[in-house]
């Protein structure tokens, strides 16, 4: 009976460890399990906080249209005066690179043909939004000769350049951009009358 009594208590108290055993086992597995999401929620960065935010990107003004009919930027009395043997050119198609630059500003472009050398005046005027405008004239200043006598700083701003056998003057006045190029100019003064025939041909800003 002794034997018999010692064994109902052995069982008992071994069966409580086997538990106990099993018990530190699946916590150990549960905590195993939830300590791997903790790798993925980890504290968001600095730029990932709800209070931050991406810094405004600045977005260009659209360029401001500007028409003007060719024979009112520069009439037919003027291109006469200037040289007779220019006209109208009916093929014409912006070439100069601030030329298309102006058309590309929403500007309008004319050119008039000399009708015995086959040489192009292109005249262009555009006005740009006010620093778009500041660039062109910057650029300006850096690539090519300040013309005092294309007018009065600052209401008029005129440069010069002469490459690869073309002239170009390039006038900022008020809103308006005004490029004038040919092979025909050789220097400042050969796009001197024309500058003040255009200048005196826009409408007042």
């Amino acid at each position: 009976m002794l034997r018999s009594s010692l064994l109902s208590r052995t069982r008992p108290a071994a069966a409580a460890a086997l538990i106990a055993a099993a018990s530190v086992m699946l916590l150990s597995g549960c905590t195993g399990e939830t300590s791997a999401p903790e790798k993925t929620t980890a504290p968001p960065k600095a730029s990932e906080t709800p209070g931050a935010s991406a810094e405004p990107t600045a977005t260009a003004e659209p360029p401001v249209p500007f028409a003007i009919e060719c024979d009112a930027l520069l009439t037919p009395d003027q291109l006469y005066a200037f040289n007779p043997n220019f006209g109208t050119a009916p093929d014409f198609q912006p070439k100069g690179g601030d030329i298309v630059a102006v058309v590309d500003e929403a500007g309008t472009a004319c050119g008039w043909l000399n009708q015995t050398s086959g040489e192009i005046i292109e005249i262009a005027v555009a006005t740009p939004p006010a620093a778009t405008l500041l660039a062109h004239q910057n650029a300006a200043a850096m690539g090519s000769t300040p013309v005092p006598t294309y007018g009065t700083p600052p209401e008029v701003e005129g440069y010069f350049s002469q490459a690869n056998g073309t002239g170009e003057a390039q006038v900022f006045s008020g809103p308006y951009w005004i490029v004038i190029e040919s092979s025909a100019l050789f220097e400042p003064g050969d796009a001197g009358q024309l500058v003040a025939d255009v200048l005196g041909n826009l409408p007042a800003a």
